[in-house]
């Protein structure tokens, strides 16, 4: 399946560019995850958030949804991966389980300074849990180091099922080539004046590339930074050419 999304659903423009205005902020997420089938919180990248939170934005959402969860600050961003077991184990204990089987990828961006290392990043992989109670886990990982962008690192996810994030961005390596069961995508690129944020021809291009990608597992494609008050209308815009 190909799941398409935004990143959050708290953002004062979309008050005027997505959501409609008897919507109130209190049921946003209601209606966001209506209009798109994956949602990406971010939340939890700045401030551990609530088991309560958790199960209330399951609650909140349809039953075939899915969130993607961004892990947080103190688990990604340290001069060496290896010393983050505790904050990894802090975050799977803050009650990411109560999204139950709405809990698509955890994501995991990577410091723009991080340079590839094989023995760190292999023992980092070590890390990541693949299981929380019950559920399967599923691990996506975005590099911005251009040292990132070679075959030994892409055979290192492969082996963990780990799967690398293809980033469209003018500021990092695209990676295109699937190392996991599932494939994770951040479109970066929306344009203002364009109405659905990427042009017809560019989301067909990527709606291709997703078609690759969906032979081997579910794909999950995030309109997400650019110009943040399209990515909404780009989603859309996506899931229509999905739905054909």
């Amino acid at each position: 399946m190909i799941r398409v999304g935004i990143g959050g659903w708290s953002y004062e423009p979309w008050r005027e560019t997505f959501y409609p205005t008897d919507v109130p902020a209190t049921k946003e997420l209601e209606y966001a995850s209506r209009q798109v089938t994956a949602i990406e919180i971010n939340a939890t990248f700045y401030r551990t958030q609530s088991a309560a939170s958790f199960k209330k934005w399951a609650a909140a959402t349809p039953d075939d949804f899915m969130f993607s969860v961004k892990a947080p600050r103190a688990a990604v961003q340290r001069k060496d991966l290896r010393e983050a077991a505790q904050s990894i184990e802090w975050f799977f204990n803050s009650g990411v389980g109560e999204l139950g089987g709405k809990l698509g990828p955890i994501f995991w961006q990577m410091a723009p300074y991080k340079k590839y290392d094989a023995a760190e990043m292999g023992a980092y992989f070590d890390l990541l849990p693949e299981k929380l109670g019950k559920l399967t886990l599923r691990h996506a990982i975005e590099v911005r180091h251009e040292s990132f962008a070679c075959a030994e690192f892409m055979d290192l996810a492969r082996a963990r099922n780990i799967a690398i994030v293809t980033v469209e961005s003018e500021k990092h390596p695209l990676i295109v080539e699937p190392t996991a069961d599932f494939a994770y995508a951040r479109l970066e690129l929306t344009q203002a004046d364009e109405p659905t944020g990427y042009p017809k021809p560019a989301l067909k291009k990527w709606l291709k590339t997703a078609r690759g990608w969906e032979k081997s597992g579910d794909v999950f494609l995030y309109f997400i930074s650019g110009a943040k008050e399209r990515n909404p209308a780009a989603a859309k815009a996506m899931l229509e050419l999905v739905k054909g």
